[in-house]
């Protein structure tokens, strides 16, 4: 697998608004792109840094991994996302041969048009790892 850089950092937070006045007015980022993933039950919001992005993650339902995510006290980084040149796919069965734990099995749509697919944490020295394509 060839990782190219840190895509984005997926931030989860209870509620987007809430946490913008930090981002924007003491860091001085703006949101360039907010979209809701709906088999992910997440809204999402986008902050460029440089060449990496800030992606908020807000749960849209109970039921959302992220609200599970805060619900078990988590907060902060969610996942950590490395764009790869080979491609998701071929990134996949790379981790799979290698006995890491896949969370989807083939890429599917995520948000900021990337194709995407995780890695499970328990076999990632407990980082949910997100693997992304153009």
């Amino acid at each position: 697998m060839k990782i190219s850089r840190i895509e984005h950092l997926g931030i989860a937070v209870q509620s987007i608004d809430a946490v913008l006045p930090y981002f924007r007015d003491v860091l001085g980022l703006d949101v360039y792109k907010t979209e809701v993933v709906e088999d992910q039950k997440v809204k999402t919001a986008f902050l460029q840094v440089g060449a990496v992005k800030l992606e908020l993650l807000e749960p849209t339902c109970p039921e959302s991994t992220v609200q599970k995510f805060l619900d078990n006290g988590g907060r902060g980084i969610h996942h950590v996302a490395f764009k790869v040149e080979d491609g998701v796919s071929e990134a996949l069965a790379m981790c799979d041969e290698k006995g890491i734990r896949l969370i989807d099995k083939a890429p599917r749509k995520g948000a900021d048009g990337l194709h995407i697919a995780f890695l499970h944490p328990k076999s990632t020295c407990g980082i949910l790892t997100e693997l992304c394509e153009e």
